[in-house]
């Protein structure tokens, strides 16, 4: 059977895994560390504003699995935030078993520990793969899902040092692109005023260190606004430094915004810990991730891979990417629906098919054709998309793609309507 191996575990790794799996090829999926999700692990923000049109358009073609299961362990439910609206929040500590078990149902081979450090190569293809303990993984197509974070070195040159995030770089190993392993040149997200990447948009704060009150009403609400004295230092210049720009409002420099994910998510990239402990409730606060928080977080975005509309990596023949690889997108949803189509695009190169792109007459399209061509034209360098804000939601609003009315979204889905669990290979 024809072997699709996907390299990286985050939600845009296992996205692909998935959907090849579901189209009818063999799996194989390596990951670094010892846990599935990456970011996912620490994040839980999902279908704010337009991830929920994204999340049902991908739902409508058959490619909604992962989002069921968020939906499955959400810890609440349209939840209003300064600048959201109907998020659904899940449960970090729950996640990760449930995506791994359907992936391992599903008959996707996955290799904890599997950080890859070297590739084989044939002119302008990848024959394998080579983990850091010299194991070598061959394959007929390539998914690029490593993300852009790290290593260590990265987050002391464009950040605040490691701040011992989620990625856990020193214990696993730094990240290493399998695209620029076989010679393709990546590009970084720029900063206006000069500087490279953005840092990781919030961090999370242990609930049992909040006051009684405090995470009573947190997990009551799923959402809590603590406002800032109005003497406090100026953090607009903070939140600009944020890889999530649809959360870099002033209502999240004047006041604190907490969500409910299971830990107590701090919307901010970094906060000092004496001064965060002179808010009232948060006397004896303690960060959770990064355990840095007071400090720093992770910069993201140093490492992206040359694409075109259906996720191949420009410059070679059987190398596809998703994910932040796949230009300078923001959040889980993003990384599902590029994960997913690059995992079912994987096969239909394997079956001499045209690769699938999706029209701009949908969200999910549309982002991913607009993201590239806003890369390319040198802009796009010093933006972040995500569905959920910010100028790309802009535009789903200004072009009359966002909606919660699944009866039209499905209508635009039209003849594309289940195509991501149709098999394209026969399966054992």
């Amino acid at each position: 059977m024809p072997r699709v191996v996907v390299v990286g575990g985050g939600w845009a790794g296992c996205a692909a895994a998935l959907a090849a799996r579901r189209a009818g090829a063999e799996v194989i999926l390596l990951e670094r560390t010892d846990m599935l999700l990456g970011t996912g692990l620490v994040g839980g923000i999902m279908r704010n504003n337009g991830r929920f049109t994204a999340a049902e358009e991908m739902i409508a073609m058959g490619g909604g699995e992962l989002f069921a299961l968020c939906d499955r362990v959400a810890r609440h439910r349209h939840v209003d935030f300064p600048g959201h609206r109907h998020a659904w929040l899940y449960d970090v500590a729950r996640i990760e078993p449930l995506v791994r078990q359907t992936l391992a149902e599903a008959g996707v081979v996955i290799h904890f520990l599997g950080r890859v450090t070297a590739v084989k190569t044939a002119g302008e293809s990848i024959e394998a793969v080579v983990t850091e303990g010299g194991r070598a993984y061959y394959g007929s197509v390539f998914i690029d899902a490593t993300g852009t974070a790290g290593p260590p070195a990265n987050c002391r040159r464009y950040g605040n040092g490691c701040a011992m995030c989620i990625y856990r770089c020193p214990a696993f190993g730094g990240r290493v692109g399998l695209a620029a392993l076989a010679g393709v040149k990546e590009y970084a997200a720029l900063k206006r005023g000069g500087g490279r990447g953005a840092l990781s948009g919030s961090c999370k704060l242990h609930k049992g260190s909040l006051a009684p009150w405090l995470a009573a009403e947190l997990e009551e609400k799923g959402v809590v606004v603590l406002p800032l004295p109005r003497d406090w230092p100026d953090k607009k210049e903070l939140l600009q430094r944020k890889a999530c720009q649809q959360y870099a409002l002033n209502e999240y420099a004047d006041n604190i915004v907490l969500l409910d994910t299971g830990h107590a998510k701090l919307m901010a990239p970094f906060f000092p810990l004496e001064a965060l402990r002179r808010v009232p409730g948060l006397e004896n606060a303690r960060f959770e991730d990064p355990y840095a928080g007071g400090s720093g977080n992770s910069v993201r975005f140093l490492a992206m891979a040359p694409r075109d509309d259906a996720l191949k990596v420009q410059g070679l023949n059987n190398v596809f990417c998703a994910g932040e690889k796949a230009g300078p997108f923001v959040g889980h949803t993003e990384a599902i629906v590029t994960g997913t189509l690059a995992g079912h695009n994987a096969v239909r190169f394997l079956t001499g098919r045209s690769p699938l792109i999706l029209p701009s007459t949908l969200a999910c399209g549309d982002i991913i054709k607009y993201t590239r061509l806003q890369v390319e034209k040198g802009d796009g360098l010093y933006q972040r998309f995500t569905f959920s804000g910010s100028l790309y939601f802009e535009r789903m609003e200004a072009l009359g793609l966002y909606t919660t009315d699944r009866e039209v979204i499905s209508n635009r889905v039209a003849d594309l309507a289940g195509i991501f669990s149709l098999p394209l290979l026969g399966r054992k």
